[in-house]
């Protein structure tokens, strides 16, 4: 997952007409990716060592888990692992309004020259 996310950020990184030092990478993760955010951050520390994110801090930001039930016509937050039926009605969960999100927010940085 952490090779996935670096050798990601080192395309775009390498595409760039010009040498950026990356300061922050940004990434939204939702609850039931099943990515737990500290070993991301670990792993990310120890990968990087030596790299062109050397210096880079890596910034989580998780959504919960929102499902929605289209018996009720709600929405409701499941307990993951616990409880995905709906609350109200006991439906299954189906519909999925947030919480699978694993993408990359925004990189930021500055011109190499400029540091």
């Amino acid at each position: 997952m952490t090779k996935a996310l670096i050798l990601t950020v080192k395309d775009w990184w390498e595409s760039q007409p010009e040498r950026l030092e990356i300061s922050q990478v940004h990434l939204i993760i939702g609850k039931f990716t099943c990515v737990e955010p500290a070993s991301l951050q670990f792993a990310f520390e120890v990968q990087t060592r030596n790299t062109f994110l050397e210096k880079a801090k890596l910034i989580v930001q998780e959504t919960p888990l929102i499902a929605f039930c289209h018996r009720c016509q709600h929405e409701y937050s499941p307990q993951i692992g616990l409880r995905y039926a709906c609350p109200d009605c006991n439906s299954p969960m189906e519909d999925i309004r947030s919480g699978r999100e694993l993408k990359i927010d925004k990189i930021e940085y500055a011109y190499a020259s400029n540091i």
